[in-house]
C-alpha cells in the first residue's frame, strides 16, 4: 500500500533544528527492534482484552441495529449510527480504557465512535443498561459524545468536525497555564481520537501550528487511519503529506501500521518482499483485497504486476505457512487492531515529554463486520440476518443481547478493576471562587469622553487587585492585544510563556513591556480566531478539566467573531464559562472599510444559547457588565459566557447623568444588567405631548448619542421621544420568550419578565417604535412583537466602506436624520 510505505521524509527523520525533543524516531510498526520487543500483554491478558473488545463491537453494532430496525420509528426517518466507523475504533478504545488510561486523563472520542464509547462506559459500570436501547433517542444516548447531554461521563463533546480533535490540545495549554500559576493541578494526559478524513478540516491545522501548543508533551492525538472518507477511499499520497506536516510542526509522529501477526510473517523468509508488496499497493487495491476469498488474495499478493504476470517466489514463500482461510485475517492485521502494537505506541508517546505526539493507527473501516473495507460502508447497516449471524458467531445467546460480563469471569473482574482505577471522585479540585468575592462596582473614574473599548482597557488592570480573583484572570487575543486596548493589562501582568524568555530590551525605554514568562497572565495567539475561541473555551473549562478555576477574557475584532464562530459555538455547547469582547464593532469603525465592519454579530449574540450579549454605550456600563460576567464564571452549573460588543467611537459620558440622577446608581446598574433602561423621558422635553405625538426610540451601544440628538430635534417639532438604551437585546429577547412560553402554557409571567414593564409601561405600549443599532436592522425588529406596536427598524443592511462616521451613517441609514424621518413615518403608521 502506498499509505504503508516505510519512507520517512527528511523533515520527519531529521527533525527541525528548533525542536527540543530528539529527532523523530522510526515508526512503531516499521522498526525491527520494536517488532521484537516483548508483548506488553501476556497471552491470558490479551485473551481477556480481546474478549472485551469483541463484546464492545457486538454491543455497539447491536445498539445501532436496535435503533434502526427494532425500536419504533414514528418519523419514518433513518436513525443512523455509523456501524462501520464505530467498528474501526473498537480496538483503540479498548486499549485506552481497559489498559492505558488513568483517572486523571481526559479523552476526546471520535464522533462516529459514540456507540462503542457508550458500550465501554456500560461495561465499566458508568452507564445503566436501560440507556443502551436509547441511542439517538430523546434524552437518550446522543448521536455523538456530548459532555452536556449524555448520561455517562464525557470529557469533550465531539461532532463539530475538527473541533473535538484539537480541544484536548488547548485543554493541555490551559492545564499548563494553571500549573505554572497555582501548582495544585492534577497531572494528566490529553488524548484526542479522530478519523483521518477529519484531518481535512482547516481548524485542525490552525491549531497544530500555533506556538501555544508547542512543547505540550502530555497531548496524544490518535488518528483512526482507515483511509476512507464519507464518499471515497483516500489516497496514500495524502496520508504521507499529513505525516510530514505534523513532523514539520514539531510533533512527534508515530505509526502503528502492522499487528504482531503480520510482523511475525515479515520476519520470516520472504517476509520483506511481502512487506514491500503491501507497502507499495494503493489503498484502493488493499481495500478490494479485504473483500476477496483467501485463495484469491494469495494469487493477487504473489502476482504484483498483475494476474498475467510472473509469481514473486519470495512473497509465496512468506505465505507458505498461512492457509487460505487465514489469509484474510493476516492481511487485516493492522496496528490499529492489535492491542500490543497500540500499547507499545502509547508507551513510546509517553516517553516524549517536550512535544505533542500524533499516532497514526492503521485500521479497517467496518473491522470485524461483513462489509469491512467496502468503500461505501460509511452509511451501511447490517441486515437483520447479518446481525443474527454475527450474534451466533460471537456466542451471544438469544435474550442476552444487552448483557455485560458476569462478575465472576476474568472479563468481569478486569472491567471492575479498570472501573475502580478510572474513578474520578477521589480527584481533588481547588476551592471554587464564590460570586460574592467579586464586587458589583469598582467606582472607577473615566475620561469625560471615551469609548467602550477604551473603558475595557481601563477596567481590566484594576481587576488585578481583587483578592482571589485577579490572579485567576487570563486574557488572550489573536495578535490584536494592543489594537483592542489590552496594553495596560499586559504591562501590569505580563505575557505568559511556559519558560522565561531573555529580555534583550531590559535597559531600554519602551511603551509596552512584552516579556514572556511563566507568571504572565496574557496568552498571545497567532492570527486565528478559531484558535482564540478554542482556547477561550478550554480555559473556561479549566476547573472541570484541571481543578483550577480561571476567568478567561478574550478580545477579537468584532467582524471576525464570525471567523471563529464554529469554535465559539463548540465552547458554548460544552458549557464553557468565558468572556470575550468583539471590538471594534459596526460601521462606527468607519475608516477601516467594509471588510472590518461587522453587521451580523449582534444577531449572533441574541441567537446563541448559553451566552449573555451586551452592547454598552458608557464606560461605567462596561465596568458593571464585566464584573457581572466574572460572577457568571463562578457559577459552574447555571452561569453563562458573556459577549461584549464594543466600539472605538468616543461618547460623552455626561449623557448618562440625567438617567443616573433619576434612577440612582444601584437601580441603573441593575437595569443595565437586566437588558436596558429608559435613558431619556420624552415628556421632559415636551411636557404637553399627546399620545399621537410620541415615539419610542430604542438604541444600543454606539448609536445612543444619535438617538438622543434625534430626540432633541423631534422635541423642537413638538414630538416627545423616549430614548431607551437596550444594553442587552439578548436579555430582552429572553424575557419576551419566557413571557410567551408562560402565556401559551397558561402559567403566570416569570419574575424576570417584570423588567419589560419598566422599559415599556402599560400606558405607552401603543406608541410607535424606532429601533437603531450599528448592526443589521433585523436584530432589534423583534421589539415590535412584545406588545404588537408598529415599528421601523434601522440598521446596517449593506456592506460598509471607508469614510467618516457621518458619511457612513448617512450611507447605511442610521444617521440622526434617518431616526427623525423614521419617527415621522412611524407616527403615520400608528
Amino acid at each position: 500500500m502506498a499509505y504503508m510505505q516505510r519512507e520517512v521524509s527528511n523533515a520527519a527523520t531529521n527533525g527541525s533544528t528548533k525542536k527540543k525533543h530528539k529527532p523523530l524516531a522510526p515508526t512503531v510498526a516499521t522498526t525491527a527492534a520494536m517488532e521484537q520487543q516483548r508483548a506488553i500483554l501476556q497471552a491470558d491478558e490479551y485473551h481477556v482484552l480481546d474478549t472485551i473488545q469483541q463484546r464492545v463491537l457486538w454491543l455497539s453494532t447491536w445498539m445501532i441495529h436496535h435503533a434502526n430496525a427494532i425500536r419504533p420509528n414514528p418519523d419514518d426517518l433513518k436513525v443512523g449510527g455509523h456501524q462501520a466507523s464505530s467498528a474501526s475504533m473498537v480496538t483503540i478504545l479498548t486499549a485506552l480504557y481497559f489498559h492505558y488510561l488513568n483517572a486523571e486523563d481526559q479523552v476526546s472520542v471520535k464522533p462516529h465512535a459514540s456507540p462503542a464509547y457508550h458500550a465501554i462506559q456500560y461495561l465499566l459500570g458508568n452507564l445503566d443498561k436501560s440507556y443502551l436501547p436509547t441511542l439517538r433517542a430523546y434524552k437518550g444516548l446522543q448521536a455523538y459524545p456530548s459532555r452536556t447531554k449524555d448520561p455517562d461521563p464525557v470529557d469533550f463533546s465531539t461532532g463539530s468536525v475538527g473541533l473535538g480533535a484539537v480541544a484536548p490540545a488547548f485543554a493541555a495549554v490551559a492545564q499548563r497555564y494553571a500549573q505554572k500559576h497555582f501548582q495544585n493541578v492534577t497531572p494528566q494526559r490529553f488524548v484526542a481520537i479522530i478519523g483521518d478524513a477529519e484531518l481535512d478540516e482547516g481548524s485542525i491545522w490552525e491549531a497544530i501550528i500555533d506556538e501555544t501548543i508547542q512543547g505540550a508533551g502530555n497531548v496524544l492525538l490518535i488518528v483512526d487511519l482507515n483511509r476512507q472518507s464519507l464518499d471515497r477511499i483516500v489516497s496514500g499520497v495524502h496520508t504521507t503529506q499529513i505525516k510530514q506536516l505534523f513532523a514539520a510542526a514539531g510533533w512527534q509522529t508515530l505509526e502503528a501500521k502492522y499487528g504482531r501477526q503480520l510482523q511475525k510473517v515479515f520476519a520470516q523468509p520472504g517476509g520483506e518482499a511481502l512487506r514491500q508488496r503491501i507497502d507499495e499497493m494503493s489503498n484502493e487495491e488493499y481495500q478490494s483485497l479485504l473483500r476477496r476469498p483467501g485463495a484469491d488474495i494469495r494469487v493477487r499478493l504473489t502476482h504484483p504486476t498483475g494476474l498475467n504476470g510472473p509469481e514473486n517466489p519470495e512473497i509465496a514463500k512468506a505465505l507458505n505457512d498461512t492457509p487460505d482461510e487465514n489469509l484474510h485475517g493476516l492481511l487485516a492485521n493492522l496496528g490499529g487492531h492489535d492491542l500490543n502494537t497500540l500499547l507499545q505506541a502509547f508507551e513510546q508517546a509517553d516517553q516524549c515529554q517536550d512535544a505533542p505526539t500524533v499516532l497514526f493507527a492503521y485500521t479497517i473501516k467496518g473491522w470485524g463486520l461483513p462489509f469491512a473495507g467496502d468503500s461505501m460502508n460509511h452509511s451501511m447497516h447490517l441486515s437483520s440476518e447479518q446481525v443474527r449471524q454475527f450474534q451466533e458467531d460471537l456466542g451471544i445467546a438469544s435474550g442476552q443481547e444487552w448483557e455485560a460480563f458476569a462478575p465472576q469471569t476474568a472479563e468481569g473482574r478486569w472491567c471492575r478493576q479498570r472501573s475502580e482505577l478510572l474513578r474520578r471522585d477521589q480527584l481533588q479540585a481547588a476551592p471554587l471562587i464564590t460570586p460574592d468575592a467579586i464586587p458589583t462596582s469598582l467606582d472607577l473614574s473615566f475620561p469625560g469622553k471615551t469609548s467602550t473599548q477604551e473603558a475595557l482597557g481601563r477596567v481590566l488592570p484594576q481587576l488585578v487587585g481583587l483578592a482571589g480573583v485577579g490572579e485567576r484572570i487570563v486574557t488572550t487575543a489573536p495578535d490584536v492585544a494592543i489594537s483592542t486596548h489590552l496594553s495596560a493589562w499586559v504591562n501590569k501582568t505580563g505575557v505568559f510563556s511556559p519558560t522565561q524568555h531573555p529580555d534583550y530590551q531590559e535597559d531600554m525605554q519602551r511603551a509596552l513591556r512584552w516579556q514572556p514568562n511563566p507568571s504572565g497572565q496574557h496568552i498571545e495567539l497567532g492570527i486565528s480566531e478559531m484558535n482564540l475561541f478554542m482556547l477561550l473555551g478550554q480555559l473556561g473549562l479549566s476547573y472541570e478539566h484541571s481543578g483550577q478555576l480561571l476567568f478567561p477574557i478574550g478580545t477579537v475584532y468584532d467582524p471576525f467573531v464570525c471567523r471563529g464562530l464554529d469554535a465559539l459555538i463548540y465552547g458554548l455547547y460544552n458549557h464553557s464559562k468565558m468572556i470575550f469582547a468583539g471590538t471594534p464593532a459596526g460601521v462606527s469603525l468607519s475608516s477601516e472599510g467594509g471588510a472590518h465592519q461587522s453587521t451580523v454579530t449582534a444577531s449572533l449574540g441574541i441567537e446563541l444559547p448559553e451566552l449573555h450579549y451586551y452592547e454598552p454605550a458608557f464606560a461605567c456600563e462596561v465596568e458593571w457588565i464585566l464584573l457581572a460576567a466574572l460572577r457568571e464564571c463562578c457559577d459552574r452549573s447555571e452561569g453563562r459566557s458573556t459577549y461584549l460588543r464594543l466600539s472605538t467611537k468616543k461618547i460623552e459620558q455626561k449623557l448618562l447623568e440625567p438617567a443616573l440622577a433619576r434612577l440612582g446608581k444601584e437601580t441603573l446598574r441593575q437595569q443595565v444588567l437586566d437588558g436596558g433602561y429608559r435613558l431619556l423621558e420624552g415628556h421632559e422635553l415636551v411636557p404637553d405631548a399627546q399620545d399621537n405625538e410620541m415615539v419610542q426610540v430604542i438604541a444600543t451601544g454606539a448609536m445612543v448619542p444619535e438617538a438622543l440628538l434625534a430626540a432633541q430635534r423631534l422635541a423642537r417639532e413638538g414630538i416627545a421621544a423616549n430614548v431607551i438604551h437596550l444594553t442587552s437585546p439578548k436579555r430582552v429577547f429572553s424575557m419576551l420568550t419566557a413571557l410567551r412560553n408562560a402565556q401559551r402554557r397558561g402559567q403566570p409571567a416569570p419574575t424576570e419578565t417584570a423588567h419589560l414593564h419598566t422599559l415599556f409601561p402599560k400606558a405607552e405600549r401603543h406608541i410607535p417604535l424606532i429601533t437603531i443599532q450599528d448592526a443589521s436592522a433585523h436584530s432589534l425588529a423583534f421589539i415590535s412583537s412584545i406588545y404588537g406596536t408598529p415599528c421601523i427598524p434601522l440598521g446596517v443592511d449593506e456592506f460598509g466602506q471607508s469614510g467618516s462616521l457621518n458619511d457612513l451613517y448617512q450611507q447605511v441609514g442610521i444617521s440622526v436624520e434617518d431616526i427623525v424621518a423614521a419617527s415621522y413615518a412611524a407616527l403615520e403608521l400608528d
